[in-house]
Parts: structure tokens; sequence; C-alpha cells
């Protein structure tokens, strides 16, 4: 019985020890540039900074494999870079979280980015009902 608890009680600050050790919360913009006031070392960690993506702020390189985008939390924008493939998911207007560094500039030079999915479907509203792309969508050939 004693033999089991102590297995128990081990396996337990394993699992806990462990979601500490590899659980990574993102910061936002407000938070980051917080933190960068009391630390000015976190420009040379990796982080993650969750927000989003500031409308009209994509720009894509000819190739399509470099973006330079802003992100807000309607607080503070930041700049990102982005060098890789783009999820399909990723527009204006989506919330993103992005891994990567700070650079001395404060622009935030992503490794990683995710985007959200979309968590419902509606709809297309009223203005989109006449175009081309929707009733062909509502009315395909068989």
């Amino acid at each position: 019985m004693v033999g089991a608890g102590l297995i128990l009680v081990a396996a337990g600050y394993l699992m806990a020890s462990s979601i500490r050790s590899t659980g990574v919360y993102y910061l936002t913009p407000t938070e980051l540039a917080a933190k960068l006031t009391t630390d000015p070392s976190l420009r040379d960690v990796g982080i993650k900074l969750g927000a989003r993506v500031v409308p009209g702020s994509i720009q894509r390189t000819a190739g399509g494999r470099e973006y330079a985008f802003h992100v807000t939390d309607g607080s503070r924008d930041v700049p990102v870079v982005y060098r890789g493939i783009a999820p399909d998911t990723f527009t204006d207007g989506v919330d993103v979280v992005v891994e990567g560094r700070l650079d001395a500039d404060g622009t935030f030079h992503a490794t990683t980015l995710l985007a959200k999915c979309a968590s419902r479907y509606e709809n297309a509203p009223e203005k989109y009902r006449a175009t081309p792309g929707y009733q062909a969508a509502k009315n395909p050939r068989a």
C-alpha cells in the first residue's frame, strides 16, 4: 500500500514538473513591452507572441516565402517578419501566435507562425450572397 502511494506521488510530481518546464505561455504585445522595460535581455531569448494581425499590414515578397506584417493586442503594435510557408488561415485580422526573437530595432523575427482556425461557420454576409463565387458554390454543377 505504501509502495503504491509512493509511485502515485512520484508520477504526480513528474507530470507536474514536466508540464511546468514545457508549457510555454505566449505574451501579448503589451506584456512584451512591459517585460522589456524590466528585463532588456528578453530580446536574446526565444519567446511566443500572441496577437491579431493588423488589417492591411501583410506584405509578401515576390517569391512568396517571406512575410512582413504587424500584430496588435489593441494597445500596442509589433512588426513581425516571417520566412516560410504561411498557413492557409493566415489573413488580415486573424489571431496568430508567432515564435521567435525580438530584434534590437523592435522587429519580431518569427521562426514559427500559427494562425487560429475559425471556431464556427456562419452564412455569408448579405452583401456577398449575390457574388458569382457564392452563387457557384450554392448551385454546383453535377
